[in-house]
């Protein structure tokens, strides 16, 4: 994967996962990303905070969707080995302290960042959504058409599950 697309699929975890919480549309009941869980993380991980909302989020976010898709299927907070590895290695290096600043802290730009992500045609699935093949996680499209199906549930007030099939 190039470092665009694991960018890209970061910047979308962060966005989706700030989205979810219970301060917002409340898919999953967390609130890592709210300004008081700083004050609480940061005695225990005082070098890891931010890593530790990250994960925080994304193990919420994660059996929210595992919950509702069967194995064998990806899906943005559960992908490839490879590609976990690669978003962990970029989590801890300074380009997600530039995409964790420029996360907003409210509803209203987070879905604008949202929009921006998003393919140009909607995604208006509910529930479990297909939305291609593990084998085009590569492709510029693939995380800008995730992006189009979480906008447009968050909009509809829906929660949509969109995967990737496993490949051969």
């Amino acid at each position: 994967m190039t470092p665009s697309n694991i960018t890209t699929l970061l910047e979308l975890r962060l966005l989706v996962g700030f989205l979810g919480e219970r301060a917002q549309y409340a898919w999953w009941p967390t609130a890592f990303y709210e300004p008081s869980s700083r004050l609480f993380l940061e005695p225990v991980f005082a070098k890891t905070a931010r890593l530790a909302q990250y994960h925080g989020v994304l193990e919420a976010a994660r059996r929210l969707h595992d919950e509702h898709l069967n194995v064998g299927t990806y899906h943005l907070f559960r992908l490839p080995e490879e590609a976990e590895q690669d978003l962990h290695a970029m989590m801890q290096g300074e380009v997600s302290e530039a995409l964790a600043s420029q996360l907003s802290q409210t509803k209203e730009s987070a879905m604008e960042a949202l929009k921006r992500l998003a393919a140009a045609n909607t995604v208006h699935g509910e529930g479990p959504t297909a939305v291609g093949s593990i084998k085009d996680l590569h492709a510029d499209d693939t995380p800008r058409v995730i992006a189009a199906a979480y906008l447009s549930a968050f909009e509809r007030d829906v929660k949509v599950y969109p995967y990737l099939v496993g490949g051969s």
